[in-house]
This record gives C-alpha cells, sequence and structure tokens, in this order.
C-alpha cells in the first residue's frame, strides 16, 4: 500500500520510536501505569473483510476485526489505559475525538503524537473526559489513497459516563453511520440546502467568480468522492439485526456519522426525535425534530418515543443510499412483516434550535478571522482549501497560531464556498456564538457545519498546552489544505 506524503515524511521518525514504544510501553504520554498494568482495553488495527451483507464484502482496516470498532465506556475523571496494536505495515495514528487529553495522546501527528508503529504497539494512559458521547477514528492523511484514513473502517464509539448520571430512558442504542467503496469522479458537489441561513452576498461573489475564472480557463472540477455501498453499524438496510422496541418504551439514540466525507440524515416514519445532546453536550434547549442531520464526524443523542407500532425503516433521506444501505430496521414487539418508509415533510436543520438566543456574557479576548477559499482543482485534480489564503504544509506543519493560555478567542470563520465544511477543533469543546446571522450562546461542541457561504463565530478557552489542530473533517478538505494549529503557551 503506497504511503500518503505526510507519512513518508515522518516514517523516519516512526521508526526510531518504534524500538522505543514497543520495548517501554509509551511512557512519553501521561502515564500513571507501568507496563506491567493490565490494559483496561485492548485495540488492534488489521486488515481483514467486513461483510456488510453476503453479496457485499469489503476490504478495509478495522479495529478489532470488525466494524465499527468496540463500544469504548469509560467513567469521568476515571484514568484508564489502552493498549493499541498495530498489526499492519504502514504506522497509525489514533484519534480521541471529542476529548481533552494531552497532544502526545491526543492521535494528531501535526500536534506531536508519535505514530503507533508498523506491526508495534502504543499504551495509552490518560484520564477520560469530558463526559458524553465521544468517539476515536484514524487520523492519518489519504490524499488520494482511498484505502487510508476515514475511508478505512477506522472509526469506533466511545461513552464517557458522567460521575452522577440522571438519565432516562428505557433503553439505549449506537448507532455508526458509514460509507464503504470509495471513488473519485469531477462530477461536482451536490447543492445541499437543508442547513439554516442565508448565503453572505459578497462571500458568495467571491466564491462563484473563483470557480467561473477556473472553468473558463478550461480547469475541470477538482476531485469529489462517491460510494458504492452504505451501512449502520457495519450492515446494509435489511441485513442486520433489527432494533427490537416495544410501544411505549423511551429509547436513546446515539448516532455517529463516521463518514470520510458525506454529510447524513436520519428520519424515522411517524416518530420524533427529541434531540438531548449534540457531539455528547447537552444542549441547552431539548427540541424536537422529524430528520436528524449529522456533518461528518458530528454525534447526535436523541429520545425518541415508541409510540407508533410496525415495523419501519430508520434510513437515510435519500432514496439512492437509503436502497444502497444507509439504513437499519426498528420492529416493535408483537409486529411483523416488511419494513416500510414514508419521507417525513422537508426540514431545514438549524443549530439555533438548541441554543440560547442573544450574545454570550464572556467576550472574548481576541478574535480570529479565518477565510475559507477553494483553489478548484489546483493540485493534481484536487481542490485546494487556503484559510485566508495559505493552505496547510505537510511538509512544515505551518501555519501555526500562537493563543494564550486562560484567554478566551473567537474565531470568525467565513465560507467563500459552496461546500458545507464540519468544523473540528481538537482537545477543546467550543461555544457557537454566532451562525445564520444570529447570535447564540449556550451551545458547546466540537464539530459544527459552516454553510456555504455563510459565516459563523466559535468561541472557546485556550486551555490545553501545547499544540492543537484546527481542521475540516472532511478528509479531501483537511488533506489539501483545510488545517491550522493553535499553540497554547
Amino acid at each position: 500500500m503506497p504511503l500518503s506524503r505526510r507519512d513518508a515524511l515522518r516514517l523516519a521518525g516512526a521508526s526510531v520510536l518504534a524500538g522505543a514504544v514497543v520495548g517501554c510501553d509509551a511512557q512519553t504520554v501521561t502515564s500513571e501505569a507501568g507496563p506491567s498494568r493490565k490494559a483496561d482495553h485492548t485495540l488492534r488495527i488489521a486488515t481483514g473483510r467486513v461483510e456488510l451483507a453476503p453479496d457485499t464484502v469489503v476490504s478495509t482496516t478495522t479495529y478489532n476485526g470488525g466494524f465499527p470498532g468496540p463500544l469504548l465506556r469509560f467513567t469521568e475523571g476515571r484514568p484508564v489505559v489502552v493498549d493499541v496494536h498495530n498489526d499492519t505495515a504502514t504506522p497509525e495514528l489514533l484519534h480521541w475525538h471529542g476529548q481533552r487529553v494531552p497532544a502526545g495522546v491526543d492521535g494528531s501527528a501535526e500536534e506531536g503524537t508519535p505514530y503507533i508503529p508498523a506491526h508495534g504497539m502504543r499504551r495509552l494512559s490518560f484520564t477520560p473526559g469530558p463526559a458524553g458521547f465521544r468517539f476515536y477514528h484514524t487520523h492519518v492523511t489519504a490524499l488520494g489513497d482511498l484505502t487510508r484514513a476515514t475511508y478505512s473502517g477506522q472509526a469506533g464509539p466511545v461513552y464517557i459516563e458522567p460521575k452522577a448520571n440522571p438519565g432516562s430512558y428505557d433503553q439505549e442504542v449506537f448507532l455508526t453511520l458509514k460509507e464503504f467503496q470509495p471513488s473519485l469522479s469531477h462530477g461536482g458537489d451536490v447543492p445541499q440546502t437543508f442547513l439554516a441561513g442565508s448565503p453572505v452576498p459578497d462571500l458568495k461573489r467571491r466564491g462563484e467568480q473563483a470557480m467561473a475564472g477556473s472553468l473558463a480557463r478550461g480547469m475541470p472540477r477538482g476531485y469529489e468522492v462517491g460510494y458504492r455501498a452504505f451501512s449502520v453499524n457495519g450492515r446494509k438496510l435489511g441485513h442486520g439485526p433489527p432494533i427490537r422496541v416495544r410501544t411505549g418504551q423511551r429509547v436513546l439514540l446515539h448516532v455517529l456519522n463516521a463518514s470520510a466525507t458525506e454529510i447524513r440524515s436520519l428520519a424515522l416514519p411517524g416518530h420524533t426525535f427529541t434531540v438531548v445532546a449534540l457531539d455528547g453536550n447537552p444542549v441547552p434547549r431539548r427540541a424536537d425534530v422529524p430528520v436528524l442531520w449529522i456533518g461528518t464526524a458530528e454525534r447526535v443523542s436523541a429520545l425518541v418515543e415508541m409510540n407508533h407500532p410496525g415495523v419501519w425503516v430508520l434510513g437515510d433521506l435519500s432514496d439512492d443510499d437509503r436502497n444502497a444501505g444507509m439504513g437499519t430496521v426498528v420492529e416493535y414487539a408483537g409486529r411483523s412483516g416488511s419494513p416500510r418508509w414514508s419521507a417525513p415533510p422537508a426540514f431545514t436543520w438549524d443549530y439555533r434550535a438548541f441554543a440560547r438566543p442573544g450574545p454570550a456574557a464572556q467576550r472574548p479576548d481576541r478574535t480570529i478571522d479565518l477565510l475559507v477559499e477553494k483553489r478548484n482543482a489546483a493540485d493534481g485534480g484536487f481542490n485546494v482549501w487556503p484559510l485566508n489564503g495559505v493552505p496547510f504544509s505537510l511538509d512544515t506543519d505551518r501555519p501555526v497560531l500562537d493563543v494564550e493560555r486562560g484567554k478566551r478567542y473567537r474565531m470568525r470563520l467565513r465560507n467563500a464556498s459552496d461546500d458545507i465544511h464540519p468544523l473540528h477543533l481538537h482537545r477543546h469543546t467550543f461555544e457557537i456564538t454566532h451562525i445564520a446571522g444570529t447570535p447564540t450562546h449556550g451551545l458547546r461542541k466540537d464539530v459544527v457545519m459552516l454553510g456555504g457561504y455563510q459565516s459563523l463565530d466559535l468561541d472557546f478557552t485556550a486551555d490545553q498546552p501545547g499544540l492543537s489542530l484546527f481542521h475540516c473533517h472532511q478528509q479531501l478538505h483537511m488533506d489539501y489544505g483545510f488545517m491550522i494549529l493553535l499553540r497554547c503557551s
């Protein structure tokens, strides 16, 4: 398997680490546990085959031989030890998405996390937090290799139990949404209009002029990724066990979008979702919605009152994707027959429904303005994504912005492209303070979708020393420039 550019640059360093790491169980991380302590969890990275359906078997890289990886349950504030073995021939990274952990554990090479060496292992010791629905996934670069990084089957859910858990539900169900069999095309994006907010005229004019100019020069549209197989918990619709419920139950769904590039939707005919948490963080205002829209790497936790007996398809709004596997069956006790699907009414996903209106009480100490642009097909047919005119360099790990520990920062994102960008900040939780043209406060996340030609503000406190990566979680975008490092001292 060919190494990506970033892996080639760091392979020598990872090989040097391999001898030290395998021998001493990665004492470079924040470890209270010596090599003699038994690990709380063990993960093995290996290539293998995943049967999505009898007629759809994919070869990919997984955790512990299947997809998704095992559900890891931690307790907030209680230290854990996780042994990660890499049985593949290339160095790997495992990112603890949504957790506040040291840079040496977080799983980002840009932050300085050591690789898990090929045919080696690392022992990771850390204190889980914050409480809520998190996940783990690979964080290597793919570029044009669609067998690598988040195109593979390396993803698994994490649930960090709060110290006091007042949850009230009858059944808890974890769902991991994922596409397989990716391929590249020049087809261009399908416009997505489900997200609340209006285009900013200046941003739209700027983006459309840049695209028109490149097309007029004879440039093709940049590569996009499409998929042929779709799954929920590693099974295509109709080929996995149904979610079995009883009338009157309250079912808590934890839904993870583990896609490399896609935004997903989910609906259950005749039922309503009460959103109680986003990215594992309780929302300030619970809201009832007919559809869940979930950006790449976002998580939604929602209660469903089981009050419409039958056998139903819980699935994506896209007929093509749902029919190709993106769904699962909900079966009430005492009911049988073929699962039924009906499309819900049109619905706009609006983060403001879950936030408190009005500006945040705490003002930022500094605002960081970031302009997102697209350079169409500028790198071997792939789009390049500069921030403030500068794409992130995989050769130098630049640019880097310095932030001061303990200060509050506002990142103001202005999107001069028609793409929706799922924005992720490592090792921090941020507060959305302006979105869809409206000031808000109280809604805390670690991924948020920035709409096409829109702007948003997110605030965070720089409370994690060292380097933290900020990037678009769309694999094609981060690999081709949409990243920046924050250095906290």
